[in-house]
């Protein structure tokens, strides 16, 4: 993130109404994981729903399990946040082609009875869902590391929120994407498209809740606050799973959705984010390598 030297100050206290307003969302952070726990327990696994919910819960403690040492750790280098970045941008994309988009097209093409139909349906999603992350960007105030603060009203908002924003709007269609992973109750989807983004939420956790304690809050709310932008992925997955395991075409056109989503946040958000300090190299190695690692994933798994 690109943060203003007022903000760089370890020292800086935080006002009697931001420490409200990081306790209230602590609070929520807790009621949220008490009811998904809940909610987990009373929920059949066997089905796709029971499958999405404990896949979206494991992507949040996955989160959690990130930012956890940002207990310990102030800062991280440009270069290491670079590419920690890339590297869960490598697994976002091969995640999106590789356990969306072709199981999309092929769950399509068994539907429609043609390939270049089901593809197009398919594609039809990847529009759709790209369009749902651009309506987002303009409702959600949130900030963005290139382009600035954006959204209603963002400019009135202190920036470690905006940040927040941003984090959960990355997260909520990679949860979505669990949920339509498994709307059609194939472990041979779900599964590997689950842990890919498990293992990249790692990571960015790490990242979120640093950041956060280089806008002067404490180690342990940093990383609590980092640990709650987890919860966008179960509520996420249950809203993708609901929406596309009623009806047939609905999922290979959910796959095609979670795919664009996924792929906008990529390539809007998290490659510019990486190649704006000078380490474009080492970044662009951490696209890489996270693209080998869902490859390999994928093929283990699936």
């Amino acid at each position: 993130m690109n943060r203003p030297a007022s903000l760089r100050q370890p020292g800086k206290a935080l006002s009697g109404r931001a420490r409200a307003a990081a306790w209230g969302l602590l609070a929520l952070a807790v009621l949220g994981l008490a009811w998904q726990a809940v909610a987990l327990g009373g929920l059949d696994l066997d089905t796709g729903m029971g499958k999405a919910l404990a896949a979206g819960f494991a992507a949040a403690l996955a989160t959690a399990l990130g930012a956890l040492p940002a207990v310990f750790v102030a800062r991280l280098s440009p270069r290491v946040e670079d590419v920690m970045l890339g590297f869960g941008a490598g697994v976002m994309a091969a995640a999106s082609c590789f356990s969306l988009i072709l199981p999309g097209v092929e769950a399509a093409d068994a539907l429609l009875g043609a390939r270049p139909l089901g593809a197009a349906w398919v594609a039809a999603g990847l529009v759709l869902g790209a369009a749902f992350l651009v309506l987002a960007d303009k409702a959600v105030p949130h900030e963005h590391a290139v382009a600035g603060r954006r959204g209603p009203d963002a400019v009135h908002l202190r920036r470690v929120w905006l940040m927040v924003f941003a984090i959960a709007l990355h997260n909520f269609p990679e949860g979505m994407a669990i949920g339509v992973g498994f709307a059609g109750n194939d472990p041979a989807v779900g599964v590997p498209l689950a842990a890919a983004i498990a293992i990249q939420d790692i990571p960015e956790g790490l990242v979120v809740a640093v950041a956060l304690r280089t806008v002067a809050y404490g180690r342990v709310q940093s990383a609590l606050i980092g640990a709650a932008t987890g919860l966008a992925e179960p509520l996420g997955a249950i809203l993708g799973n609901a929406l596309t395991s009623g009806t047939a075409l609905l999922y290979p056109l959910g796959l095609g959705f979670a795919a664009g989503a996924m792929l906008w946040v990529v390539f809007h958000e998290i490659v510019p984010e990486t190649h704006r300090k000078g380490h474009e190299q080492a970044a662009s190695a951490g696209v890489v390598g996270g693209f080998v690692v869902m490859m390999l994933l994928d093929t283990a798994l699936g």
